[in-house]
């Protein structure tokens, strides 16, 4: 992801990256029943890196798989690059924790931009006053070693009932977290960047006491004047 690109997303509502979407007749990006654990002050960004949990089969999810260092939570941890956001599967059931406190904190140290689960966290009010921001359903019973097991990593997958490709971009503010395809990525970024300022010249104008007809949507050609003239002396 080009820099210009993570600087434009950084600034823009997941609710503008939906309407940026929906004219492309993509209408499920947002992350269903996700939740940031506590506001960080600026948007989440970064490409997708995945893990995939299932169903857990106790003979094969006992306390000793966890000494392999190939565990693919483990390793999913230790491998996903710096900058990009670990986004895990978690068949959007909270009762078993997708990771702890340990593993956020180990992500937050390698440089990992955030991590998101549709599942939970255990050590959600610790995960909470990390400097990293995590997203997940609701905090889960103290442990991770039932119901779900890692199985996979770096592959395609469902959270939240959204497809998540491995690279995709997400960005998430207070309320969510939302899917950018990386290929439109850079145009979603610079069309966002000019809805969000057409937006605050709005909500400065319904302030200030304007009538919302013609104005929002911009049907009288004096609202796109007055919308240049602000623009200019903003600099935006």
């Amino acid at each position: 992801m080009k820099q210009e690109t993570r600087d434009k997303l950084m600034t823009v509502s997941c609710a503008t990256f939906c309407t940026a979407l929906y004219k492309r007749g993509l209408r499920n990006q947002f992350i269903q029943d996700v939740r940031p654990l506590s506001p960080k002050g600026q948007n989440m960004v970064g490409p997708a890196f995945t893990l995939r949990y299932i169903p857990a089969r106790e003979d094969l999810n006992q306390l000793e798989v966890f000494r392999n260092p190939e565990h693919p939570q483990r390793a999913a941890v230790e491998a996903c690059p710096p900058g990009a956001v670990l986004v895990m599967d978690s068949r959007k059931d909270p009762r078993a924790a997708s990771a702890g406190g340990i593993l956020v904190s180990r992500l937050m140290m390698r440089g990992v931009a955030g991590v998101v689960t549709d599942g939970s966290f255990r050590d959600s009010p610790e995960i909470a006053e990390l400097d990293i921001p995590a997203y997940h359903n609701r905090p889960s019973a103290p442990t991770n070693l039932t119901l779900h097991q890692a199985l996979e990593f770096d592959v395609p997958i469902g959270c939240g009932d959204v497809a998540v490709w491995p690279g995709d971009i997400l960005v998430g503010d207070n309320e969510g977290v939302f899917i950018i395809p990386a290929d439109i990525a850079d145009e979603i970024a610079e069309e966002a960047v000019e809805m969000t300022a057409f937006e605050d010249f709005v909500t400065e104008q319904v302030l200030a006491g304007a009538t919302i007809i013609g104005l929002y949507p911009a049907t009288n050609p004096e609202t796109l004047e007055k919308f240049a003239e602000w623009r200019k002396a903003k600099n935006r």
